[in-house]
């Protein structure tokens, strides 16, 4: 993708945010290169009215196929660590920085390997982010891993050094003025890939959990 993508904001439905508006505008997207490889547009699910949104990286292999984010391992996991840490569960919506799959094929059978989205690709995806943000309206916002961390925060934003802690809302979060997004709390933490991929799972499993109850008090404060 060059630098002249037009981005997704040009497919995003104008006036008031509705999810399921977005969701169905979101299927043509063509804001950058990466609807032309993936089977599909992968938006976020959950409760319309959810005061807690988790934001993950982007689809796996398995999200890409279903068209839902998070039913891979790592979604299964994640399920796991929402339990344990106590969060409601039937109350959250989950989405994605970015909503295409992006990888490369290797090995026999030409296997879907993941490739992580560069700036590029994270900026032009970020309008239907914020529009999930602005109908969704919620309180907390936990973000799993560094490529959904940077897509509110920055680039210079460490997830390794900011997180499990409750981080201020950021501007770069917010919609243009006629449908601004109120400011939520804001926690990082791992993506629950990292857990997966960790030489110490259980460390890294409840590292992950703690976050997750550093959250669920934000919630419940």
């Amino acid at each position: 993708m060059t630098e002249t993508a037009p981005g997704a904001q040009e497919f995003v439905p104008s006036g008031p945010p509705d999810l399921d508006e977005l969701r169905a505008a979101a299927a043509g997207c063509q804001g950058c290169h990466l609807y032309q490889d993936a089977t599909q547009t992968v938006f976020g699910r959950g409760d319309a009215g959810a005061k807690l949104v988790f934001v993950g990286e982007q689809p796996g292999d398995q999200e890409d196929r279903q068209g839902l984010p998070f039913v891979g391992p790592a979604g299964h996991l994640l399920r796991r660590a929402v339990d344990e840490a106590g969060l409601p569960v039937e109350h959250l919506y989950i989405t994605n920085a970015v909503k295409h799959f992006k990888f490369k094929q290797s090995g026999p059978g030409k296997r879907r390997i993941h490739q992580s989205p560069d700036r590029i690709e994270i900026t032009a995806c970020r309008p239907w982010l914020v529009a999930e943000f602005a109908a969704l309206r919620p309180d907390v916002v936990v973000v799993l891993g560094a490529t959904a961390a940077k897509a509110l925060l920055g680039p210079s934003f460490r997830v390794t050094q900011s997180r499990g802690t409750v981080l201020p809302w950021p501007e770069s979060a917010q919609r243009p003025q006629d449908f601004p997004v109120e400011p939520a709390k804001l926690v990082a933490t791992i993506h629950p890939s990292a857990v997966l991929r960790a030489d110490d799972r259980q460390t890294a499993y409840s590292g992950l959990v703690a976050d997750l109850k550093v959250a669920a008090a934000a919630l419940a404060a």
